[in-house]
């Protein structure tokens, strides 16, 4: 008879192989459905991609203020730099958008941590912007820069559940970054630059 223990031991290997790369992809974001927007901009264009099975519950809320015209009425108004952050124990850049009119806002909803979604803060990651957890309703914050702090575990919020990481810019950074060099006062643009729309690509 044949000793098929390594045979068996071999298949066995490779199972837990592949399931470890299976894992691996989920932990990471290996987001296999998306959608697109362009954020129409005074300054320009800024197009990002969108991972609605990722992280369900932030990208349709996200798209319910893109269907109800809201960010008609928002700016990018708040930018965090070098700069302004250079008196903080933990520094960020990004640029902060969606301050829509408190008429048009939604309920809070549920935080998708990066735990759970696998969505890191990377550069050009968009994420929703909150004070406590299950607060976030239409701000949202594009990263300049990869920003681990704002990821699950950070420490940028003091609660530890960092932020919900939901899309990505694919095309205009530079419009992003011309946004957040732009003058500020407390990290409040002097000048806010107007959304014109948030339309979705077909």
């Amino acid at each position: 008879m044949k000793n098929t223990n390594g045979v068996k031991s071999g298949i066995a290997s490779k199972a837990a192989l592949l399931l470890l790369v299976v894992l691996a992809l989920v932990r990471v974001g290996f987001c296999q459905d998306s959608l697109h927007v362009v954020v129409h901009t005074e300054l320009g264009e800024i197009q990002i991609e969108l991972f609605p099975d990722c992280a369900p519950i932030t990208v349709a809320n996200f798209m319910a203020y893109v269907a109800s015209d809201a960010y008609s009425y928002s700016h990018f108004f708040r930018v965090c730099n070098a700069r302004n952050e250079a008196e903080r124990e933990i520094r960020i850049e990004v640029i902060q958008g969606g301050d829509v009119p408190d008429s048009l806002l939604r309920v809070p909803i549920q935080l998708e941590t990066t735990k759970q979604t696998g969505l890191l803060h990377k550069d050009g990651t968009v994420s929703m912007a909150r004070s406590e957890p299950n607060s976030a309703q239409s701000s949202f914050f594009i990263c300049i820069g990869d920003q681990p702090e704002l990821d699950f575990g950070g420490k940028r919020n003091p609660d530890g559940q960092g932020f919900a990481a939901f899309g990505k810019v694919i095309r205009g950074m530079d419009v992003v970054r011309r946004i957040q060099q732009l003058p500020d006062q407390d990290q409040y643009l002097l000048d806010p630059v107007a959304i014109r729309s948030i339309k979705r690509l077909e």
